[in-house]
């Protein structure tokens, strides 16, 4: 039998996004939750990547989701983002939990490199013409980070996507801000705890890679 995964549900009024507790960056929305879920069990196999990056075991066959909560989500929920913590997110994080993250997320920035340093620089237009081309997203992703990394504490220049050495730099301290965290209390006023740090770095992350995967093709 397939392992159960822990999920919760980000409830907007237009979107619903479905997020897989223990890997962050697995967080798949739909119209509805039964839309949700069939979309977060159908990115699986994309998501897969990360985990094997980081060399950590990932469930075999068909995932088998148990729902552990629901939140209230708001105008960023139905903007396309999410944008609620599950409750369990404020509890202190142990050392070998936060190990796991930092890996996980060490990876899906190792995934969304790759994906950057194999597309072509114009990607395929949307419908109506619309879409970022490959530099502009990866631009948006480098900058987006800079309001993640407050969220930590941290006050960092953001750097230049094509400044490898600082780019490293700007990651480490990332992950040494979320390891230093373990044991720590999480609800300081105007933070984020270091588990919806990483799940939300790490969505934003896979959502952009495969985002680029699709309009490559």
């Amino acid at each position: 039998m397939p392992a159960t995964i822990p999920v919760y549900l980000e409830v907007g009024t237009k979107r619903i996004f479905a997020s897989a507790l223990d890997w962050p960056g697995w967080t798949r929305a739909g119209k509805d939750e039964k839309v949700a879920l069939e979309t977060l069990a159908a990115y699986a196999p994309r998501y897969m990547k990360v985990p094997k990056a980081a060399r950590i075991d990932f469930p075999d066959g068909e995932p088998a989701f148990k729902i552990v909560e629901r939140v209230k989500g708001n105008a960023t929920t139905d903007f396309g983002a999410p944008g609620i913590q599950a409750s369990t997110d404020t509890k202190p994080l142990a050392a070998k939990e936060a190990e796991r993250i930092c890996a996980l997320v060490t990876a899906s920035w190792k995934v969304f490199d790759a994906v950057v340093a194999k597309a072509p620089a114009e990607l395929r237009k949307g419908p109506r013409g619309g879409g970022r081309d490959r530099d502009k997203i990866a631009d948006h992703v480098i900058d987006a980070e800079s309001a993640y990394v407050s969220k930590l504490g941290l006050k960092l220049k953001t750097p230049r996507r094509d400044d490898a050495s600082a780019v490293r730099e700007w990651r480490k301290a990332i992950i040494d801000a979320i390891r230093a965290s373990a044991g720590g209390p999480h609800s300081v006023e105007k933070r984020w705890p270091p588990r919806y740090v990483a799940r939300r770095m790490a969505w934003h992350l896979l959502d952009h890679a495969w985002e680029i995967e699709d309009r490559s093709r």
